[in-house]
C-alpha cells in the first residue's frame, strides 16, 4: 500500500541540500489538496453569475453527501437543484447582496445521493480580481444536521417545559380559587350563622309587635264604641278632636303596613342567609346528587344585586333530574356566566337562564343580550388570564376556572356569540359519574 504522505517525502531533511523550486512546489500543493481533502467541510468554488455554475468541489463530498465532485461540475444546476424548496425562496432573495457586501451565510437543507436532505451551513466570499471584478466565488458547506436535531429536540423540551408550566399555573390557580371559594363559604356560613340569631328574635319580636298592635287597636275601637254610646256629647266631640289630631285611621293602617313590609323584608334576609348556605355548601366537597333548579336560584339571589339594574332574568326551567355533581363548583360556574352576562350588558338587557336535558346529559343555558364576543376571540375565552375588560376590571380567570370544574365533571361549555346581539353558553354535564372523586 501507497503511504498516504508519500508525496510530502520530498520535502528536505534538516541538514539535507535545498532541493528544486519545482519540487518543493510540488509539495505544496499536495500539502494544500491534502488539507482541502480532509477538513470537515466541502470546499468548493463557483463562477460569480446567476447560475451558481460549481467549478470545483473537494474530494471529501463524496464522504459527506455521497456525491462524486466530477458530477456536482458536471450538472450546472446541481447546486440550486438539490436545495430544499422550502429553503430556496430566501436564499434567492438575498444572493444579490453577495456582490455588494462580499461574504454571505446560510444554513439549508441539501438533498444527499441517499435521497434525504442534511442540514449545511454555507459560508461564500466573493473573490475579485485586482481591477475588482468578480473572478469566482468560494464557499464552503459543512454539515450541522446533529446541531440542528440537537436544536430542535431543545426546542421541543422547552416547548414541553412551557406546557407544563402552564398546566402547573393553571392548577395553582384553580388551588388558589378553591381555597378563596372555601374561605367564602366558611365566611358566608359564619355570618349565616351569626344574622340568624337576631334574625331569629326580631323575627318573633315583630310576630308579637304585630299581634300587641292588633290587639291594642281593638281594645281602642271598643273604647270608641262605649265611648259613643255612654258619653255625653262634649266628651265625644273631644274624643272626634283627639282621633283627628293624632290621625288614628292613618295609624292604624300605616302600622299594619310598616309591620307586613318588616316581616318581608325579614324573610328576604332569611332567603339571603340560606341562599349564602346554598351556594358555598361549606364542608361539602363529596359528589352528590344535586338540584340544579335550587342552585341556581340560590347564585341568582347571591348576584342579584350585579344584574337588577341592567337586566331582566327570565327562567326556563325544564324537566331535569338530580344530578350527580359537587353542587359548590356548579354554583360558582353558573355565578361567573351570570357575572360575565352582566357585564357584557350596559342597560336594559336580558338574561335568559334555561335548563333540559338530553339523553344522559342535563344542561344550562345563559343567554344575554349584551354586546357579543368577538369572533377571534372565541376561541381564547377560556385560556388563563385571557380579558377583554379594561386593566384591573378582571383576572381573566372566571372561565378558565368554569371550563376546569365542567371537564373535572365530565362535562364541557359550549359558547355562541354575535356581536351586537349577544351571547349563549350552554354547560353540559353528565347526570351520573362514573369515576368520581372527593378532590374538590
Amino acid at each position: 500500500m501507497v503511504n498516504q504522505f508519500d508525496e510530502f517525502s520530498v520535502l528536505p531533511a534538516a541538514n539535507a541540500a535545498p532541493l528544486p523550486a519545482s519540487a518543493v512546489s510540488i509539495s505544496t500543493d499536495a500539502r494544500l489538496q491534502y488539507l482541502i481533502d480532509n477538513t470537515p467541510a466541502i470546499i468548493y468554488s463557483s463562477v460569480p453569475t446567476g447560475d451558481f455554475k460549481m467549478t470545483f468541489v473537494s474530494n471529501n463530498a463524496l464522504h459527506v453527501l455521497g456525491y462524486h465532485p466530477d458530477e456536482m461540475v458536471a450538472d450546472p444546476n446541481f447546486w440550486f437543484e438539490h436545495i430544499h424548496p422550502g429553503d430556496v425562496p430566501e436564499i434567492f432573495s438575498s444572493i444579490a447582496k453577495l456582490f455588494t457586501e462580499g461574504e454571505r451565510t446560510y444554513e439549508y437543507r441539501f438533498m444527499s445521493h441517499s435521497g434525504q436532505y442534511v442540514w449545511m451551513h454555507d459560508m461564500l466570499r466573493l473573490i475579485r480580481d485586482k481591477d475588482g471584478n468578480p473572478v469566482e466565488v468560494v464557499g464552503s458547506l459543512t454539515d450541522i444536521t446533529k446541531r440542528k436535531e440537537m436544536e430542535a429536540a431543545l426546542f421541543k423540551k422547552g416547548e414541553e417545559q412551557h406546557l407544563l408550566i402552564k398546566k402547573l399555573q393553571e392548577a395553582h390557580e384553580q388551588l388558589l380559587q378553591s381555597e378563596k371559594m372555601a374561605s367564602v363559604g366558611q365566611l358566608a356560613a359564619g355570618i349565616a350563622h351569626e344574622i340568624n340569631n337576631p334574625i331569629g328574635f326580631i323575627n318573633s319580636n315583630i310576630g308579637s309587635l304585630q299581634n300587641y298592635v292588633e290587639k291594642l287597636f281593638e281594645v281602642i275601637n271598643q273604647y270608641e264604641d262605649l265611648i259613643q254610646q255612654q258619653s255625653p256629647p262634649a266628651a265625644v266631640s273631644k274624643m272626634d278632636e283627639l282621633k283627628e289630631k293624632a290621625d288614628l285611621e292613618f295609624l292604624k293602617e300605616d302600622i299594619q303596613d310598616l309591620v307586613r313590609e318588616s316581616m318581608d323584608g325579614l324573610k328576604r334576609v332569611k332567603d339571603i342567609v340560606q341562599s349564602l348556605k346554598d351556594f358555598s355548601h361549606v364542608g361539602e366537597t363529596d359528589w352528590q346528587e344535586a338540584d340544579l333548579h335550587q342552585g341556581i336560584d340560590s347564585t341568582l339571589n347571591i348576584v342579584k344585586n350585579e344584574i337588577k339594574y341592567k337586566a331582566n332574568v327570565v327562567k326556563e326551567y325544564g324537566q331535569v333530574p338530580l344530578v350527580k355533581c359537587i353542587i359548590s363548583q356548579v354554583n360558582q360556574v353558573v355565578m361567573n356566566l351570570l357575572v360575565n352576562a352582566s357585564h357584557a350588558i350596559k342597560e336594559n338587557g336580558m338574561i335568559k337562564i334555561s335548563t333540559g336535558c338530553e339523553k344522559d346529559m342535563a344542561w344550562i343555558r345563559v343567554l344575554d343580550t349584551g354586546s357579543g364576543i368577538p369572533q377571534e376571540n372565541l376561541n381564547r375565552i377560556f385560556e388563563p388570564f385571557f380579558t377583554t375588560k379594561p386593566v384591573g376590571s378582571g383576572t381573566g380567570l372566571g372561565l378558565s376556572l368554569s371550563y376546569g370544574i365542567i371537564k373535572k365533571h365530565g362535562g364541557r361549555i359550549d359558547v355562541q356569540s354575535v356581536m351586537g346581539k349577544g351571547t349563549c353558553f350552554t354547560v353540559w354535564l353528565p347526570l351520573h359519574q362514573t369515576n368520581t372523586s372527593t378532590e374538590s
